[in-house]
């Protein structure tokens, strides 16, 4: 133990700080740190190199070198810059490298060197030049804060949804502050500045002047700050020597430490580790490294060679050409367990399984030590948080192996912590890997979620390690091996060596029916990458028609799009192409296209008739669908043509084509209604009153009841209107107006063709039985009865039905007897049943 903690550093009596190597670097640089701009991302990630800069070329024939490498120096990408003079370096948070040109044009590039997008920070900038530029990180993304030559900033809090907000102007500002840096306080980004011995903090509304809380007298400028990996706390480095340590809003101070030294800082960042009382600022110089806090002391060591600070979340990531390593406060529980002469329970669990693995009785004395406090469950879980903390697989195995042997002795102990953190601990260790290169400690692996380190893998092109872990953690497919296989298949169609055929066919081996895959979004990254006969291919595996039919349209292939659509049975998926082809093709072209297609013909002949009806009377004209057209020109002359001439016009045309059509009824029809548009037209001018557009019964009973029977007759006879249906017509009109005398003198105008029942039916229907019974006698002996019976005369309904001896007739009166009248009629009919039985 006492050998393990031989580079723990105490500062102060309550933590210790150790140092150890992540990696050695093997990435062969040919120039120093210093000579590059420099840019590593947290949680582990790459590194980026832009060699010669402008600031330092020695020789301006020579182009910079942008190199990415991982975190264990193994190169990423590297690609020749053509651009502008470059600025300033930064990682977003989705590990894309942001580089920001003097002419305030910052280009986005990929892990690989892929260029992935441009964008400006405004005319302001371009015409000022960039000073000096900051990416930074919130809940909102990855901003960006930019210095311009006139000493004004600009800012936008997520590059990914560019806002760009102009901040207000410092009074008085001559020059570029000393140092500067920003904030974010509720959810908004800030920028303090310090310009000598003031300082101010920018807001999107106002300058205001701050003022540090306990700073010590004598400073007359500040030559470095930083603020913390949460934005909490906030460290400024005075020209006095002095580092001031104290909450972002700048309201509390926390410690002040004198570290004797005047010359500015290379760099300076924050070391915490969450949910720590402890803060700590590590500053580094050319060939020295310096770790303070609120104690009197602090922790040097010496570097050997130019090095670099990343700040981490529980952490400060340091490399240099030829070592990459990890500054970090010893976690509680590890110091618990390995501090020298420790008794807590963990330290005498460990213990007591090493002596367990010798065959020693002290193993039972250790254990029956933890046991007799009640402290076995403790010491179980602070080996097993110790063993998440350690970086040496070693040492986990120890720690676990200790904390399985505890579990022994316990009844209840939960078996999910150790479980989940033996999972953890095999996953980090895959990734810590040198030729992963990501080195993740165990809170930072927390704090960005498994999710987002299967997409940094993805990122990295490590997709069998991904679908490993995916599978080792048994993770829902949707959101592990398919969405990973499906990634892999979007940069397969990147690989232009190999054919189309072959690309497709590996990609349907690899994925096949796999849940939560979509060859769509395959289909469309081949088609943005150039390769359409390749979407088409890969669209062919895609089930789903609605994805299907979208982006073979965007390809312009939409016959193929139709027969996709036709083939889904979906009407509202064809609509969509066919309106798609009409504005893709000439009218012609895609008439054509539509006779190929019947389906969609009958669809887009359904879709003219309620909105393009002269469309759809060119289909018809180029079809030669004379049938179809003349009920084309039937319904346009009611709907569209109001004046007669213009009705009449159209339905001659209607006719000619039912002519054409061969189908003569039709034609012949539509010439009568020709016809009888004219007549009502003259009616309406001679007699007045409304007889445009009604039928022709409703015209003649219209004649008939404005007085006109004349007139009605010779429409009858023009229009051969029978017998039967005009005294109908006649018998109902009169009926309706009660000119009972009128109708009287039309029932004895000759022998009626309808009988007289109807008169009876017709005069009882207007209430008038008087009328009904003149006419009651005049109907024929086999509807007697029942004329009888509507003007009530049942007795001699009876009558005549015994006279009949017509059992139907005889039933149908006895349903009408009724009460004490119709008794003896009921009698009488009854008298008659039996002597017809009997005979």
């Amino acid at each position: 133990m006492d050998c393990y903690t031989a580079n723990w550093n105490p500062l102060g009596d309550s933590a210790f700080y150790r140092k150890y190597e992540l990696y050695s670097m093997d990435w062969d640089l040919k120039e120093e740190l210093r000579d590059c701009l420099v840019a590593a991302a947290p949680y582990g990630g790459p590194i980026a190199l832009l060699r010669n800069p402008w600031r330092k070329e020695k020789a301006t024939s020579i182009r910079p070198v942008l190199e990415i490498y991982s975190a264990s120096g193994l190169p990423l990408a590297s690609l020749l810059w053509k651009s502008g003079p470059v600025v300033s370096l930064g990682w977003s948070a989705e590990e894309e490298l942001l580089c920001v040109q003097e002419d305030g044009v910052v280009l986005v590039y990929g892990l690989h060197g892929d260029f992935r997008r441009h964008f400006s920070m405004g005319n302001e900038v371009l015409q000022n030049r960039v000073l000096d530029a900051r990416i930074f990180h919130t809940e909102f993304g990855s901003g960006l804060a930019i210095l311009t030559g006139a000493h004004r900033f600009t800012l936008s809090a997520n590059v990914g949804d560019l806002k760009l907000r102009r901040m207000p102007e410092v009074p008085g500002l001559q020059s570029a502050p000393s140092c500067w840096t920003t904030l974010c306080q509720d959810r908004v980004a800030h920028i303090l500045l310090a310009v000598g011995p003031d300082l101010y903090l920018l807001d999107h509304a106002a300058c205001s002047a701050v003022t540090l809380p306990g700073l010590a007298p004598g400073v007359s400028s500040f030559l470095q700050m930083a603020v913390s990996f949460t934005y909490r706390h906030l460290a400024l480095f005075t020209d006095t020597g002095y580092i001031w340590m104290g909450t972002s809003s700048l309201k509390e101070k926390l410690c002040e430490f004198n570290c004797n030294i005047r010359a500015p800082p290379k760099q300076m960042v924050w070391c915490s580790r969450p949910r720590s009382k402890e803060r700590a600022v590590v500053v580094a110089w050319e060939r020295r490294l310096m770790v303070v806090g609120d104690a009197p002391e602090s922790i040097q060591f010496v570097l050997d060679e130019d090095s670099y600070l990343v700040p981490e979340l529980d952490g400060v990531r340091i490399f240099s050409r030829s070592t990459h390593e990890f500054l970090h406060e010893v976690p509680v529980a590890s110091e618990e367990i390995f501090k020298i002469a420790s008794m807590a329970p963990g330290a005498l669990l460990l213990e007591a399984q090493k002596e367990y693995e010798k065959e020693s009785q002290k193993a039972d004395e250790y254990l029956r030590e933890i046991q007799e406090l009640g402290q076995l469950t403790q010491a179980v879980q602070q080996c097993i948080e110790a063993a998440g903390h350690e970086h040496r697989p070693d040492m986990q195995k120890s720690l676990l192996r200790a904390a399985s042997f505890g579990k022994c002795f316990l009844d209840k102990f939960p078996p999910d912590s150790f479980v989940r953190m033996c999972q953890d601990l095999r996953v980090l260790n895959a990734i810590r890997d040198y030729h992963i290169g990501i080195p993740l400690t165990y809170s930072q692996y927390k704090q960005l979620t498994i999710q987002v380190l299967l997409d940094r893998l993805v990122l990295r092109r490590l997709y069998p390690l991904a679908i490993q872990i995916c599978e080792y953690l048994r993770l829902p497919e949707v959101q592990g091996v398919s969405r990973i296989l499906a990634h892999w298949a979007c940069y397969k169609v990147q690989q232009k060596d190999v054919s189309d055929e072959d690309v497709a066919r590996a990609i349907n081996q690899k994925l096949g029916d796999t849940p939560g895959v979509s060859y769509s979004d395959i289909a469309a990254r081949a088609y943005g990458c150039g390769r359409t006969e390749l979407a088409i291919k890969l669209l062919e595996y895609e089930p789903r028609s609605g994805e299907q039919v979208p982006l073979l349209l965007k390809m312009k292939r939409s016959k193929l799009a139709l027969s996709k659509a036709i083939e889904s049975g979906d009407t509202d998926l064809v609509f969509t192409v066919l309106l798609h082809l009409k504005n893709e093709l000439n009218r012609g072209d895609f008439f054509m296209t539509l006779r190929n297609q019947p389906m969609a013909l009958s669809l887009y002949r359904q879709f003219c008739k309620h909105q393009e009806l002269e469309t759809l009377k060119d289909l018809y004209n180029q079809d030669d669908n004379h049938q179809e057209l003349g009920s084309f020109h039937i319904r346009a002359s009611y709907a569209a043509e109001e004046r007669i001439e213009g009705r009449v016009a159209a339905l001659q045309t209607a006719a000619d084509a039912f002519y054409k059509a061969k189908n003569e009824f039709a034609a012949k029809a539509t010439e009568d209604q020709m016809r009888l548009l004219r007549l009502q037209r003259r009616l309406e001018d001679e007699l007045g009153g409304h007889f445009v557009d009604l039928s022709l019964h409703d015209t003649v009973t219209t004649l008939i009841l404005g007085g006109h029977s004349k007139r009605a007759e010779q429409l009858a006879r023009d229009f051969r209107i029978p017998d039967k249906r005009l005294w109908w017509l006649k018998l109902t009109a009169l009926a309706d107006l009660e000119d009972w005398e009128e109708l009287e003198k039309f029932s004895k105008s000759k022998k009626s063709p309808i009988g007289y029942l109807p008169f009876v039916e017709i005069c009882m229907k207007q209430h008038n039985k008087y009328e009904a019974k003149k006419y009651a006698s005049r109907v024929g002996p086999e509807q007697k009865v029942k004329a009888l019976l509507l003007v009530g005369d049942v007795a001699q309904a009876a009558d005549v039905a015994i006279e009949h001896r017509n059992e139907a007739e005889l039933s149908l009166v006895l349903s009408h007897c009724t009460g004490a009248t119709d008794g003896a009629t009921a009698d009488k009919i009854q008298r008659a049943r039996a002597q017809a039985q009997k005979k």
